[in-house]
C-alpha cells in the first residue's frame, strides 16, 4: 500500500511557500507534514501535486493507496479513522476532502462522495497557520521523535530549566547557554550547535546540522529547520531549512522558506502601530486579505535574500528568488524575481538568478538539477504578471 499526499486548493493560498514544493513538504513543528504522516502510519509517502512539480515530486501509485490531504496535520483520532478506511471510503470536513482509500486508479477528488468526519482537524491552508500552529506541532513531533528513547546529555555548563522537557540528539554541541523548557519542549537535533550566551525559551526545535549564533535570544514557539543558522532576536517563527538569519535584528511571527538569507540588522515588524488586524497578500484573490491576527511579520519564498539593515513592514509577503536592499520600507507584497527596494523594483533576470541559486546550493554540497531549473523557470514565467 502507498501513502500519497495530495494538494488541494490550499496550494494556491499557501503561495509563495508552495511555488517550489507540494504542501506536504512544508515544515511545521519539527517535521514536514509528509514526515509526520510517514511516522504515524509507518509508510513511505509521495506527493500528488501540480504538473510542473511532478518530475521532482513524483507520485508512487500501488494496487492500494491511501490519499491524504497534504495540508492536514495528524492527530490520534484522525489517524485511527484513516487506518479504518475500507477500499472506496473517503472522509471530509466542512467540504474539504481529508482522506481516501482507493485502488490503483486515482479518483477525481473534486467530485468524490465522502462521509463527514466528526472530529477536530487542523489544516495548514494559509502561510500564517505555520507559525500559529507551530507550538502544538513541536509538542506533537517531540512525542513522535522521542518516545521510548533516551536523550544525550548536555554539558554541565548549560543552564537548563525543566530538563525533563529537553531532548538532545547525538552530535549536538554547545556550552554556556540557557534553555527554559518550562513553557514547552525543546528539541536539539543531530549535529546541531548552540553557541555561548544564547537564551532560548520553549517550545523550540533546532533541526539537524543547524547553528544558533552567539548570544541569540529566541522565544518559542520557534523552529530552525535543518542546515540553517540563526541569531539575533527571534519570536514564534519557522525557518524551513537551509536558510540563514545569522545576525542581530528582529524576526517575529514569520515563515522563511528554504535557501533564504536575512542580512545583518534586518528588522521585521510583526505588529501594526494602530494594533489593527494584519492584511496579507493572497495570490488567488490577487489582493490583501484580513487574516484576523494582530501579529504577523514576514512570509518569504525560497531563495529570496535581503541586504543589511532591511526593514519589513507588518505582514510583508516576498515571493521566490527576490533580492531586496536599500533604505526605507519596501512595499508589503514583493513579487518573485524582483530586484530592488523602497525606491522601486526591476526584474531579477532568470540567468542571473540561476547563477546565485547555484552558488548558494553549492556551498552546502547540493546540486541545482534540471528539474529544479524547470520549476524556477515556470515560476518566473507564472509570476511575470505580478512584476508588471
Amino acid at each position: 500500500m502507498s501513502l500519497i499526499l495530495f494538494d488541494d486548493h490550499s496550494w494556491e493560498n499557501l503561495l509563495p511557500l508552495s511555488y517550489t514544493k507540494p504542501i506536504s513538504e512544508l515544515r511545521v513543528g519539527i517535521l514536514t507534514i509528509r514526515e509526520k504522516w510517514e511516522k504515524v502510519l509507518k509508510m513511505k509517502g509521495s506527493a500528488l501535486t501540480r504538473d510542473y512539480l511532478s518530475e521532482k515530486f513524483p507520485s508512487v501509485i500501488e494496487k492500494e493507496n491511501i490519499l491524504i490531504n497534504g495540508s492536514l496535520l495528524p492527530n490520534k483520532d484522525l489517524v485511527k479513522a484513516i487506518e479504518g478506511l475500507q477500499a472506496g471510503d473517503a472522509i471530509k470536513k466542512d467540504g474539504v476532502i481529508l482522506a481516501v482509500k482507493t485502488g490503483n486508479e486515482i479518483p477525481d477528488l473534486h467530485t468524490l462522495s465522502a462521509s463527514e468526519y466528526p472530529g477536530s482537524v487542523d489544516l495548514i491552508d494559509f502561510p500564517w497557520k505555520i507559525f500559529r500552529l507551530n507550538g502544538q506541532e513541536i509538542e506533537a513531533d517531540y512525542q513522535l521523535l522521542t518516545s521510548g528513547r533516551k536523550s544525550a546529555k548536555l554539558s554541565s555548563t548549560v543552564n537548563v530549566i525543566q530538563a525533563e522537557n529537553v531532548f538532545v540528539e547525538e552530535g549536538f554541541k554547545g556550552e554556556y547557554f540557557t534553555l527554559n523548557a518550562s513553557p514547552g519542549s525543546v528539541y536539539l537535533g543531530a549535529d546541531s550547535e548552540i553557541m555561548e550566551g544564547s537564551v532560548i525559551r520553549g517550545p523550540f526545535a533546532l533541526c539537524e546540522h543547524s547553528v544558533i549564533k552567539l548570544a541569540a535570544k529566541i522565544y518559542g514557539p520557534t523552529t530552525i529547520g535543518p542546515h540553517s543558522k540563526a541569531g539575533g532576536e527571534i519570536n514564534n517563527s519557522v525557518l524551513q531549512g537551509n536558510s540563514n538569519k545569522s545576525h542581530d535584528g528582529f524576526l517575529g511571527n514569520s515563515v522563511i522558506g528554504e535557501w533564504c538569507n536575512i542580512g545583518a540588522d534586518t528588522n521585521v515588524s510583526n505588529l501594526k502601530n494602530n494594533y489593527a488586524n494584519v492584511k496579507l497578500w493572497n495570490y488567488p484573490k490577487n489582493r490583501f486579505l484580513d487574516i484576523g491576527l494582530q501579529f504577523c511579520g514576514l512570509i518569504m519564498g525560497d531563495h529570496s535574500k535581503c541586504g543589511i539593515n532591511t526593514m519589513f513592514n507588518t505582514g510583508t509577503v516576498v515571493g521566490v528568488s527576490a533580492n531586496i536592499f536599500g533604505d526605507g520600507f519596501p512595499r508589503n507584497f514583493i513579487p518573485s524575481f524582483s530586484w530592488g527596494g523602497a525606491a522601486g523594483f526591476s526584474t531579477y533576470k532568470i540567468d542571473k538568478a540561476f547563477e546565485t541559486i547555484e552558488l548558494v546550493m553549492e556551498r552546502r554540497g547540493v546540486e541545482l538539477t534540471k528539474s529544479d531549473k524547470a520549476i524556477y523557470l515556470h515560476i518566473f514565467k507564472e509570476t511575470e504578471k505580478f512584476r508588471s
